[in-house]
């Protein structure tokens, strides 16, 4: 298809602009060595282009790269909002896949942000402890200990799975999808119906047991990495014993 000549050609490459960089910054907090290397990457590149999202969609690169609109999406790392008076606007910034960030600020129509307008407040899921309210709606968090330092939290109202490192500080979304898949392996479920219902999940997680949530959450993150959680003998009982070393994989392994 030829190019529309009346549309004018996309500013790339180019810097960051100082609004989209504090927005970017906002999800990114620097006391959290988890998102240090992010904060550090917004400093050492630039926009190369839009992302496949379009509009609001941006991606980061070294000068001279091209955005790789092929490859699968990296996870998300830093997910926020800024609520304003001309509606709420969404920040994410996906893990770094080849060099290469890929970073979103839209608005709840799936629209770039306008260039004026009044801010309420702003929040993150980046700044997040065990024992804190969402940061979004304020629900409390269904907490589940994982391992030492390791905390799985689900907010039923909002749909959202959530895990916390405390050595990284980080915070992981995680998606339903995936983990829905591995609790219903688990818990040995054989129904088609049940099986292929991952949104029911938040309706129904109320069901299911703590181990239950635990169990699903360690066989996802030997399959997607998020936290390395170390192995060691089996128990006397016949269980697998894990080990309290908990260090952050970023930059060592990908999802």
């Amino acid at each position: 298809m030829e190019p529309d000549p009346r549309k004018p050609a996309a500013p790339f490459p180019r810097t960051l602009r100082p609004r989209e960089r504090d927005l970017l910054e906002t999800v990114l907090p620097g006391d959290r060595p988890g998102y240090r290397p992010y904060r550090t990457l917004l400093a050492t590149l630039e926009v190369i282009g839009e992302g496949r999202r379009g509009e609001g969609n941006i991606v980061l690169g070294r000068h001279g790269d091209t955005p790789d609109l092929t490859s699968p999406l990296g996870a998300v790392v830093a997910f926020g909002g800024v609520e304003t008076t001309r509606g709420t606007f969404s920040i994410s910034i996906r893990e770094e896949v080849e060099g290469q960030v890929d970073a979103e600020i839209v608005s709840s129509r799936g629209e770039a942000i306008p260039e004026h307008f009044e801010e309420v407040r702003r929040w993150t899921y980046s700044t997040w402890t065990p024992g804190m309210p969402s940061p979004w709606t304020g629900e409390p968090a269904r907490e589940v200990p994982v391992r030492e330092g390791v905390v799985l939290a689900v907010w039923t109202k909002e749909r959202r799975l959530l895990l916390h490192d405390a050595v990284s500080g980080m915070n992981h979304l995680l998606p339903v999808t995936g983990f829905f898949h591995e609790l219903i392996q688990v818990k040995n479920i054989r129904d088609a119906r049940t099986a292929l219902r991952s949104e029911a999940f938040f309706s129904e997680s109320a069901s299911y047991a703590d181990s239950d949530l635990r169990d699903a959450l360690l066989a996802y993150n030997k399959r997607r990495p998020r936290v390395r959680i170390e192995e060691t003998e089996a128990s006397p009982g016949g269980r697998r014993a894990f080990s309290s070393i908990v260090r952050n994989l970023f930059g060592n392994q990908r999802p």
